[in-house]
């Protein structure tokens, strides 16, 4: 195992054939983080520290792969803006999930007073629960990204996908499903770390379905995992 320091936030480790035998491990292993590919994946950051004195980001990092023909793998270790980046893209989520409730909120508000006008007082209307957000959809520059964020969502979640594909760029539409909405909402967050989120409001999905191509149109994270 090979370790160089590039900068103070990036280092490159080479395995090679001989050393991928021995941890019994492959380029997939690293494209769907495994639990041996995590195994390994720890042990480089612990020798890195000690050889190179690399101090692990305190969040989260990119790992680029490249496969070196006949001599083994080139993993890059690089540490991701979290603090502004992804911080901007759960701002952004948010703020789209808050419209989505602020428009259903004033759809129940009206349909209350409507049927409020024909009731009696000692009859006021019942109110409505007000439904939350179950839809979001996230764009994701290489199938790659989207295939590691399906390998790291747990086997059982019952949400439903499709994947689109338009002009080089990959579009992940993620719905409630059957699951629960704490488990939805966090498989959106945990897109955030792989993608960036496109929408939350379906009008705006149309160029999308009209231009792009359904590369999957049903289970498409589940056919992803492998």
């Amino acid at each position: 195992m090979k370790i160089e320091r590039v900068d103070e936030r990036t280092v490159k480790c080479f395995l090679s054939n001989e050393e991928l035998e021995e941890y019994d491990i492959d380029y997939k292993d690293f494209i769907l983080r495994s639990e041996k590919a995590k195994e390994v994946v720890q042990e480089i950051i612990e020798q890195a520290e000690e050889q190179v004195g690399y101090k692990p980001p305190r969040f989260a990092f990119d790992l680029q792969i490249m496969m070196l023909p006949d001599q083994g793998l080139l993993l890059t270790f690089s540490e991701k803006d979290t603090d502004f980046k992804e911080g901007e893209q759960l701002i952004e989520c948010l703020k789209e999930m808050k419209q989505v409730l602020e428009k259903a909120k004033e759809r129940i508000e009206v349909a209350g007073a409507s049927a409020g006008s024909g009731n009696s007082e000692s009859e006021p209307p019942k109110q409505k629960a007000i439904p939350r957000p179950d839809f979001a959809v996230f764009a994701f520059s290489k199938l790659t990204d989207i295939m590691s964020y399906a390998a790291s969502l747990p086997a059982n979640l019952r949400i439903e996908s499709e994947l689109y594909e338009t002009e080089g760029n990959y579009f992940l539409f993620l719905r409630k499903g059957h699951a629960s909405y704490e488990r939805f909402s966090r498989a959106c967050v945990q897109a955030m770390e792989f993608g960036s989120l496109y929408t939350a409001d379906e009008g705006k999905t149309i160029p999308i379905k009209e231009h792009g191509t359904c590369l999957i149109d049903a289970k498409a994270v589940r056919k992803l995992r492998g």
